[in-house]
């Protein structure tokens, strides 16, 4: 038996199989996963016509369709033009697109509710413009969402059968779903680089790493939008007032009410915004949504940012370092040695100077990297990479991780041999997502711990 095999197995009940209710999902965030080809790419319209994505399409940062010069094909036939993604079909007429000629153009609407059979999607000159519905469960997978968020953090009935597993048969449980969990990283990066290039996938994936659990969405907005293409034309000043002025964190009065010291850096990021501001500003309701509620000094979204800044300045090498084969002793040093004068030594674009100097990328940071994007990489195209794998420490437990365990083995304690490893957090993590968030019933109807015996 095979994980895969556990997990379709468990899947064929009715608990974990039945329909849900459809949720509501942010709209950007939907947005930013189609952009990054996380949904699939081919579709039945309300028509009955087949429809075939070839490209995305590019972010439209300012009025009109949510994403330009796509290309589909529609029934065999290629067509290229704007794309409009909603929450839902009737949007399209409670914004005005339907009177609005800047939409005549577009070529393909995609909704996540619809109102069928009734409602069409229609230009200003009453074209029929093809509609696309992206399923509950579409989207969910898109977004690497399972259904719930959070099992409750108490003992599971998986807690006997585990406790019971050989520790030959635990190891071998844990491996699979660890490989599962590789694999499935690995095929969304994939299915970015194969629309956007390698080099941009690992961007994004930087960034996304970066913005450390609130900010995740955020960083990788900028980074979609702010391809290492147009960020490769300018120089590292201008690239860092870009990054910072997109994010929404500068204005032209900041450097006067922030510590003397920080003004000059601040005054000169303003001034070199300024210039590009016209071509790279977002209209506030476009702004990424950046979440400060109970983060610590080191985890702030600007220094996050002025992390990737800091990185962009070196990507060509921080990209060859990255196609090198595990362990990345060399991509590691050289994150740790990044430096910058203003951001070494702060937090925040008004905090006062530090006394002492502050590393811009810590380990933790550069192992989730690693662990999410390079690990998984490595591991479909070469199982031998495991060796390398499972000798990589797993960071410090977070609150999630903790859960997991308390909810598998009764507590974290109980589960600390089980945990010293990131290869066997990854695995605990897949196992929590696939079945505990998955079930509705709270453990009284899973089949899983049945199906454990089978292991």
């Amino acid at each position: 038996m095979t994980y895969q095999d556990l997990l379709q197995e468990t899947l064929s009940s009715s608990t974990l199989n039945e329909p849900k209710l459809s949720e509501i999902h942010d709209e950007i965030e939907v947005q930013s996963h189609w952009f990054a080809g996380h949904f699939n790419d081919s579709f039945i319209s309300n028509h009955g016509q087949k429809i075939r994505i070839i490209s995305p399409g590019e972010w439209n940062r300012g009025a009109g369709p949510d994403f330009l010069n796509a290309t589909i094909e529609i029934d065999g036939k290629s067509v290229s033009g704007p794309i409009e993604l909603d929450l839902d079909s009737r949007s399209w007429d409670l914004h005005g697109h339907s009177t609005n000629p800047d939409f005549d153009g577009v070529i393909l609407h995609l909704v996540l509710r619809d109102q069928a059979p009734t409602y069409f999607t229609r230009s200003s000159t009453n074209r029929d413009i093809p509609r696309v519905i992206l399923s509950d469960s579409e989207v969910r997978k898109a977004l690497g969402r399972p259904r719930l968020t959070q099992a409750l953090a108490r003992p599971g009935l998986c807690l006997t059968p585990l406790a019971h597993l050989s520790s030959d048969s635990l190891h071998s449980l844990l491996k699979e779903a660890a490989l599962h969990r590789a694999q499935l990283k690995a095929t969304r990066f994939l299915r970015t680089a194969s629309l956007h290039g390698e080099s941009q996938a690992l961007w994004e994936a930087f960034s996304d790493c970066l913005g450390f659990a609130a900010n995740r969405l955020p960083m990788r907005l900028l980074a979609q939008r702010l391809s290492i293409k147009k960020l490769s034309k300018f120089s590292s000043k201008e690239t860092e007032a870009i990054l910072f002025g997109a994010a929404g964190f500068l204005a032209p009065d900041l450097h006067e009410s922030s510590p003397t010291d920080s003004r000059e850096y601040l005054e000169s990021l303003w001034q070199a915004w300024w210039k590009d501001r016209d071509r790279f500003e977002f209209p506030a309701e476009r702004l990424p949504k950046w979440s400060t509620t109970g983060s610590r000094p080191g985890n702030h979204p600007q220094r996050r940012l002025a992390a990737l800044t800091t990185a962009l300045q070196t990507w060509t090498k921080i990209y060859k370092l990255s196609q090198s084969k595990p362990p990345w002793k060399e991509l590691d040093q050289h994150f740790q040695a990044l430096e910058h004068d203003f951001w070494t030594s702060r937090h925040t674009l008004k905090s006062a100077k530090s006394k002492h100097s502050i590393r811009l990328l810590g380990k933790s940071r550069i192992t989730e990297f690693f662990i999410n994007t390079l690990f998984p990489l490595q591991l479909a195209e070469n199982e031998d990479a495991w060796s390398d794998y499972e000798k990589l420490h797993g960071n410090t437990p977070n609150q999630k991780l903790k859960r997991c365990a308390e909810r598998l083995f009764g507590s974290a304690a109980l589960t600390k041999p089980a945990m010293k490893f990131a290869w066997q957090q990854q695995a605990l993590l897949q196992i929590y997502q696939d079945f505990c968030l998955e079930d509705h019933s709270d453990c009284r109807e899973c089949p899983f711990p049945e199906q454990l015996a089978q292991w």
